[in-house]
């Protein structure tokens, strides 16, 4: 059935008899994409009948789908023309993992980030009727997405406008960690109540009227939904003037369908609730949808996947806050719904009275890490560089202004890969090193990630440690380096030219410059504070200076270093080696450092301009 669907019209030529063939169709296919080379396989797999449904009663492009996140919506590429592409997906030149607008005409926003699908939705349903035109709007948002203070805050502007949307609450329980918070344990009261339980059997009787009559019936079921709650409690999507629907069963794609044929016809802003299992139909998926979120290559019969001993960054900086809370107790952890990403199964398990989840709330959970620092703890905010930018604010008027002790652990800094534009990390270093009292660390090994973490909790002040997403190596249980904070070190001699770099571009440097002689490296571990007083003398005695950095040009380490030389009155040329002003689209680490130009090549490329003799590129 699946190989006949190459558009959303396609698919309408089907019976509602058909639909769940067609799901099953769809979701094996998801496994056997996923099976090659990896992707978003439990969440898509959730999604499968929500997708169909929508599709089979909506007019996309012309009707407006919205994906949260957009991870889940690899159903939705496979009916609007993108089936045959799916094996490419999250490759060099093939499709994105999420939704994007240049991709396709059927994807009605660019994202990658959670909790933006309902402001969006606002505004093109805002844009719709301030044009006279008709079509419909349907956001699809998972009950993960809904600890995200932003989708709250479109919530309550979209009850209060009265504009015409359908909002489909995907609860599933999960995001990628399980979800937290008083939403998350709301949504679980709703599903335990007496009158929910038997809306299933009286949804379609309610339902099943006409518009008028719908609109009353369901009003009237409103009101009366309230009694069986607690009195000091109201529902909260009623209280914000939304039009509530559920809980439903969200594999079961006929009853959807019918559900939204109904729907549809009324006015204002409708939350349809439905509930799902990630990792729907294959069974160790749904067993275990956290490590299936977004695996790699397995066998789709048996789950077996390749054995990797590899140590990430992640796990090294786990293993470091873990075992470095047992020697200070004033040290907290907090996480914006990114405990297994970040490595902290470990440090929650040992520690979890100094623990804080806050759900997808980066704002939150910044500020949080404020007010602990306010009254004495040393907290650590851990998260990926893609997410603090969305508490960009709050670092700057909740930490910096007073200069407080938190500790920023940017995992995912600089380019990520496969993820693309909305998850490369390549912001940080400018827009932290712009803000006064920050301080910024790179580690080039796990030994220095040791000791700038217990050097910061010396050190105070507000600290950002910016590591990449890779693997990193493992060094003895215990072993805390001793570093002279703010000091960079020369890891090679050479004073005709001297590479400056840290952090991951540390490698592409000394790759570099071996075998060549005349070539220095310095491991430029500190971006702010600079070690002024190495800069001036590799400036004084070199006849130029090459900056490398897995960041953006503009703003970053290089420009750092300009003004640093500026001020110290020193004029040595310099070449500045960073990513490009414009966003880097997905392909493996490697290829976009080389189309950024900032790998080897690119440096021997830039050595030979300043007349250093490099051999030729092989």
């Amino acid at each position: 059935m699946l190989e006949n669907i190459n558009s959303p019209d396609d698919l309408k030529k089907l019976s509602r008899e058909e639909l769940p063939q067609l799901s099953r169709e769809l979701r094996d296919e998801i496994i056997r994409v996923c099976s090659l080379d990896g992707g978003h396989l439990a969440s898509s797999l959730g999604a499968v009948e929500i997708i169909v449904a929508l599709h089979y009663m909506l007019n996309s492009p012309r009707d407006r789908i919205l994906f949260d996140v957009g991870h889940q919506a690899y159903a939705h590429k496979m009916l609007t023309g993108r089936r045959d592409r799916m094996p490419t997906i999250k490759k060099e030149g093939g499709l994105s993992g999420f939704t994007k607008v240049g991709e396709s005409e059927h994807d009605a926003i660019t994202v990658g980030h959670a909790s933006t699908s309902l402001a969006n939705a606002l505004g093109m349903a805002y844009a719709r009727d301030s044009l006279g035109q008709d079509y419909r709007i349907a956001a699809v948002i998972g009950d993960g997405a809904l600890t995200g203070g932003m989708a709250l805050a479109a919530l309550n502007t979209i009850g209060d406008s009265g504009k015409k949307m359908l909002i489909v609450l995907n609860d599933n329980e999960m995001s990628i960690s399980e979800n937290v918070g008083a939403i998350n344990k709301f949504m679980r009261t709703l599903q335990v109540q007496k009158w929910f339980q038997e809306s299933e059997s009286a949804g379609k009787k309610t339902v099943g009227a006409l518009s008028k009559p719908l609109a009353d019936m369901l009003s009237r079921a409103k009101d009366s939904a309230r009694h069986f709650f607690d009195p000091a409690s109201v529902n909260p999507f009623a209280a914000m003037g939304l039009r509530y629907v559920g809980p439903v069963d969200g594999h079961d794609v006929r009853e959807l369908v019918y559900l939204i044929e109904k729907l549809n016809e009324l006015d204002g802003p409708t939350i349809l609730h439905v509930v799902t299992k990630k990792g729907k139909g294959l069974p160790y998926a749904e067993e275990d949808p956290i490590k299936w979120h977004g695996p790699g290559k397995f066998d789709p019969a048996t789950g077996a996947s390749p054995q990797s001993s590899a140590y990430s960054w992640s796990n090294a900086f786990g293993d470091a806050v873990t075992a470095l809370a047992k020697e200070d107790p004033r040290l907290f952890v907090i996480t914006p719904a990114m405990r297994e990403g970040s490595g902290l199964v470990k440090y929650s398990q040992a520690h979890p009275s100094r623990y804080l989840d806050v759900g997808i709330a980066e704002d939150v959970a910044v500020t949080a890490g404020a007010g602990m620092a306010l009254q004495g703890l040393r907290p650590v905010v851990a998260i990926y560089s893609t997410f603090l930018q969305r508490g960009y604010d709050q670092v700057v008027h909740d930490v910096a202004l007073e200069n407080l002790p938190v500790i920023f652990a940017v995992d995912r800094g600089g380019v990520v890969g496969a993820d693309g534009a909305t998850h490369n990390g390549v912001f940080d270093l400018s827009f932290l090193r712009s803000i006064p009292n920050v301080q910024i660390a790179l580690p080039k090994d796990t030994r220095e990630l040791r000791g700038m973490l217990r050097g910061a909790l010396k050190v105070g002040g507000p600290v950002a440690i910016r590591y990449p997403r890779g693997n990193t190596d493992r060094v003895p249980e215990g072993e805390w380096p001793e570093l002279a904070w703010g000091s960079w070190e020369r890891l090679r001699a050479g004073d005709d030219v001297v590479l400056l770099a840290g952090g991951k571009a540390l490698e592409y440097a000394l790759a570099a410059a071996e075998g060549l002689p005349g070539v220095g490296v310095v491991n430029a571990r500190f971006v702010k504070p600079l070690d002024l007083k190495m800069l001036r003398e590799v400036a004084q005695q070199a006849r130029a200076l090459v900056t490398i950095e897995d960041n953006t040009r503009v703003g970053g380490f290089g420009s750092g270093v300009l003004e640093a030389l500026s001020d110290l009155r020193l004029g040595t040329p310099v070449r500045v080696l960073g990513i490009p002003d414009e966003f880097q689209e997905h392909a493996t680490v490697a290829r976009v450092h080389a189309r950024a130009g900032i790998d080897v090549q690119a440096i021997h490329t830039v050595l030979a301009e300043l007349g250093v003799d490099v051999p030729l590129e092989v």
